[in-house]
């Protein structure tokens, strides 16, 4: 049989068509030249997006970093023409330890806890920030001198030794609300963090029930766990809070995150009166709606002998690699703007030398900040946040624990297992957390 005319013979049945050699080469040409253009296009991109970036990683998420975003990121890159790759997470610790462990840190990182970067400090990821932060722009207390260097700075601070109440809630009602565990707005919800808001009110009561001195011992290490002032502080809390006595109000405590402890103060019936939380929480919608008003947590606190001493908390800012655009937003993060209008967003403070609000703040923002600042009073860092991580985290899920079993034996367990975290080797103890009075 003679092949069609003006065509190849039909193939078998189930046979496969080899294409034509001139088929071949045409399609070998075009995938070609398309794997050049797109070679040239991934290049062009590169070029037309060479602008200098600089990775940064902090806790704020959501409206919060659109914010942070919009307050403080903005600004930077349109003066200095550098592109910011901001990442957030509400779990920033383990997200920076699984970086660093990758060899793929962020350049710039605003993490809460000085303990955690002292120990980054030890493993040589951190960069001195000498010359980069003025040195009067900050105290010890917020730029605590490591191995002879400073290598972190306060972005915003908070006060951590006050108690909230609604307004028009009388001094007599809120000494007897105190002494009543069902009065105390409590959550201990924090995802991976779940236990601080415990470690804060223990913490708070041993600087007022001791003073700076032995609340630094103890932060740094050099006081036990089982000592009598730190066991003392335990007890008073779980008096104060109904531990093991009330197991509704343990259970509330447990599963009620400590973002929504507030809300009930705005519940029907009013579920607490009192709430032992940092400054931040005054941004809160229920204390907003109830018009919330604060006192020094020492006129609360059974056995408080000390006066004029305040913990405090602060979101730092850690250089991890040094380059010119790191440096710039290094610089950018520490000036006394930037400052000072991420806090007015934030409705935050500074603890800057030079960037203090001159607005019309409210009363109780301006005793906020005052307080902040005064040279007078003593203001030391949260304990927990100052510890090498590993104590940290132990001391968060003990709070737990003991709340929902504050018995002798098992107060002794837990506090034996810290003292043990406590004489670890390798971990790094800051020396100070107290800015004087020690």
């Amino acid at each position: 049989m003679s092949a069609p005319a003006g065509g190849p013979a039909p193939a078998a049945p189930g046979a496969r068509r080899r294409p034509s050699r001139r088929l071949v080469r045409t399609v070998t040409a075009v995938v070609g030249c398309l794997a050049v253009l797109a070679a040239a296009a991934v290049a062009g991109a590169r070029v037309l997006r060479q602008e200098p970036a600089v990775t940064l990683l902090a806790n704020w998420t959501g409206g919060d970093a659109r914010a942070f975003r919009e307050a403080v990121i903005v600004p930077f890159e349109r003066k200095h023409h550098v592109r910011v790759d901001y990442q957030g997470s509400s779990a920033e610790s383990q997200v920076l330890s699984a970086d660093v462990e990758a060899g793929t840190p962020p350049d710039v990182v605003v993490l809460t806890g000085p303990g955690e970067l002292a120990d980054y400090a030890g493993q040589q990821q951190l960069k001195p920030l000498d010359g980069l932060v003025p040195r009067d722009a900050f105290s010890e207390s917020w730029a605590t001198p490591v191995q002879g260097h400073v290598y972190w700075f306060p972005l915003k601070a908070d006060l951590k030794s006050i108690v909230w109440y609604p307004a028009g809630t009388g001094e007599r009602q809120r000494r007897q609300a105190a002494r009543r565990p069902d009065q105390w707005c409590l959550g201990m919800g924090s995802g991976a963090t779940s236990g601080w808001p415990g470690t804060d009110w223990i913490e708070d009561i041993l600087l007022q029930q001791y003073g700076p001195r032995t609340y630094q011992a103890w932060a740094g290490g050099r006081l036990p766990w089982r000592s009598a002032q730190v066991r003392r502080a335990w007890t008073t809390w779980g008096r104060m809070v109904g531990a093991g006595t009330s197991p509704d109000l343990v259970r509330r405590a447990l599963l009620t995150e400590y973002r929504d402890a507030s809300g009930l103060v705005t519940a029907h019936p009013r579920q607490c009166t009192l709430e032992h939380q940092a400054s931040f929480i005054r941004a809160r919608r229920a204390w907003e709606e109830v018009d919330g008003r604060y006192e020094p947590s020492a006129h609360l606190i059974p056995g408080a002998a000390v006066r004029d001493a305040w913990e405090v908390s602060g979101d730092l800012v850690a250089l991890l690699h040094d380059t010119p655009q790191a440096r710039e937003l290094i610089r950018h993060l520490a000036s006394a703007g930037a400052q000072r209008t991420w806090n007015a967003k934030e409705s935050g403070f500074s603890v800057h030398a030079g960037a203090q609000s001159t607005g019309p703040d409210a009363g109780w923002h301006r005793s906020l900040a005052a307080t902040l600042l005064d040279t007078g009073a003593v203001h030391c860092f949260d304990a927990s946040d100052a510890m090498p991580p590993p104590v940290r985290d132990a001391f968060a899920q003990s709070a737990v624990d003991f709340l929902a079993d504050p018995g002798p034996s098992h107060l002794d367990a837990l506090l034996q297992n810290l003292d043990t975290l406590r004489g670890a080797k390798g971990l790094v103890w800051l020396r100070s957390v107290c800015d004087h009075g020690t």
